[in-house]
């Protein structure tokens, strides 16, 4: 009886806990939506508060969308991210098969040395980056950005998809080797249908810094045709004077593919969660 009590009291806790920290991590996302739709003078009279009849407004988007050029930045982002996420998870999960198939000299040393990746952070870098994006002419293209993200993903890419790999049967391998399938085919049809949950949970770690950096889109990027949506948005911030509704419905709309991508891959991702939580 006291046993079954207990139970229930660490559920209950342990879902108190995850509710309080659903409301701190969705706080920001709330108040960013709610004023996005109000006028400037609502938003620092009553932060917190709905739109009203009174406060309701649109100006922001319609800002937006005439004075800067969202559907540019939006496309420069969709690309840029989408770009790095395709490469991330090819090449992660080519270099993640090599590690846990193979056996060669230095394996596990590679394994530390792409663990290190995930220790170092990658800006710390920016000046040699930069320095290498002018030498190969690649400043101000969004080429530059994939690659630089591509780098910057792999190491966890790695990490992540090469402990699910390894948990793959042998037995099916084999059998695909004994059928005359090529190492190529095996990864292709074999091994990658069976680590989807994984490969999920690598793009959505991945892709919402990719989608909110302002770093590497400012140092590498800052011409107006390859301006990221978080680097555009900054056009309404100004030395002495901020345009609030436009800044918060930029962010708004900008949050959109991160909810829709989320959305579209919540089981996928849980269940790679849960997964690397079991081994």
């Amino acid at each position: 009886m006291s046993r079954a009590r207990s139970n229930t009291l660490n559920t209950v806790a342990a879902h108190a806990a995850l509710l309080a920290w659903t409301a701190i991590a969705l706080f920001p996302v709330f108040v960013i939506l709610v004023n996005s739709f109000k006028t400037r003078r609502a938003i620092f009279a009553e932060p917190l508060a709905l739109p009203s009849e009174a406060s309701f407004s649109m100006v922001g988007y319609r800002t937006v969308m005439q004075q800067g050029d969202f559907l540019l930045y939006f496309q420069n982002s969709l690309i840029v991210t989408v770009g790095a996420l395709a490469f991330i998870l090819l090449f992660g999960a080519m270099a993640a098969f090599a590690l846990s198939e193979y056996r060669f000299r230095g394996n596990t040393l590679m394994g530390l040395y792409l663990a290190l990746g995930i220790m170092i952070p990658i800006r710390i870098g920016t000046v040699a980056i930069l320095d290498l994006m002018v030498q190969a002419g690649l400043v101000n293209t969004l080429l530059a950005l994939i690659l630089v993200y591509t780098a910057q993903g792999l190491p966890l890419a790695v990490f992540i998809l090469s402990e699910f790999m390894r948990q793959v049967s042998n037995d099916l391998k084999n059998a695909g080797r004994i059928d005359g399938m090529s190492e190529y085919a095996i990864f292709f049809r074999l091994v990658l249908p069976l680590v989807r949950p994984a490969m999920a949970t690598v793009a959505v770690f991945n892709m919402i810094p990719i989608w909110n950096d302002l770093w590497f889109p400012l140092i590498l990027a800052p011409g107006e045709a390859t301006k990221t949506l978080t680097l555009g948005s900054q056009v309404f911030i100004g030395q002495f004077v901020t345009d609030w509704n436009a800044v918060l419905s930029a962010l708004s709309l900008a949050i959109l593919p991160a909810l829709v991508l989320y959305v579209l891959f919540s089981r996928q991702l849980i269940r790679g969660i849960t997964a690397g939580a079991v081994k």
